[in-house]
């Protein structure tokens, strides 16, 4: 295929900027000496699935100040784990099952445009779909939410009650469960980041077994 010529001086210039990065990046790849490169071009063996939102403010690594292999990485509008998504789906069977990590991370972070998109009546094309699956979140905490009068606490609150519910549906899956029959090295978790100052906030859901989930989420065969 031919390459066209950038007609806006403005996208070009803002394509030269991932270019140039990527050069430097280069530049630092050659001149490290650990041997990090060398080792991951071989493989990756991450002990962490982060399924976070696909914000553009909240990167795994940064935010863990972790290096590059350390993190198996899933992102998405406002961090969700359907049960019908393949795709989180396929990226969970291959982390827990090819992988082996041993720690899923749901990462939500307050100022969620998804979270508060759902939080309205209002249309915005495809994606109300999907927003859905938010909605349903607020429908079941219904009554709390409602009762928060000021507006940024009850969308942190729906926030954090929809990682809850995402830490949930993970922990229902037959690929978390029929992992936790075979091995005692797992654990989903659900964690808040705060952007204004970085924090990564547990919300103490961690979950190792099924033994919590009640009789009819928790498969027996």
């Amino acid at each position: 295929m031919k390459t066209k010529k950038f007609n806006n001086i403005e996208l070009k210039e803002s394509f030269d900027k991932i270019v140039n990065g990527n050069k430097k990046w280069v530049e630092e790849v050659a001149a490290d000496t650990s041997g990090l490169f060398k080792e991951l071009a071989k493989g990756q063996n991450p002990e962490i699935l982060w399924i976070g939102c696909a914000d553009s403010r909240v990167p795994a690594n940064q935010v863990t100040s972790t290096l590059p292999g350390d993190i198996f990485v899933h992102r998405n509008i406002a961090n969700m784990c359907n049960h019908t998504d393949m795709n989180m789906l396929s990226v969970l069977d291959y982390a827990v099952n090819v992988l082996k990590v041993k720690h899923v991370i749901v990462a939500g972070h307050y100022g969620c445009g998804g979270v508060a998109a759902a939080l309205t009546n209002r249309q915005y094309g495809l994606i109300d779909n999907w927003l859905q699956h938010i909605k349903d979140v607020y429908r079941t905490h219904k009554v709390e939410i409602d009762n928060i009068a000021d507006r940024t606490q009850k969308l942190n609150r729906l926030v954090e009650l929809n990682v809850i519910e995402q830490v949930n549906n993970l922990c229902r899956t037959t690929i978390v469960q029929n992992a936790w029959k075979e091995r005692d090295d797992l654990a989903i978790h659900g964690m808040v980041i705060d952007l204004a100052t970085g924090e990564m906030i547990d919300l103490d859901v961690t979950t190792t077994s099924n033994e919590v989930l009640g009789e009819v989420f928790a498969l027996v065969s």
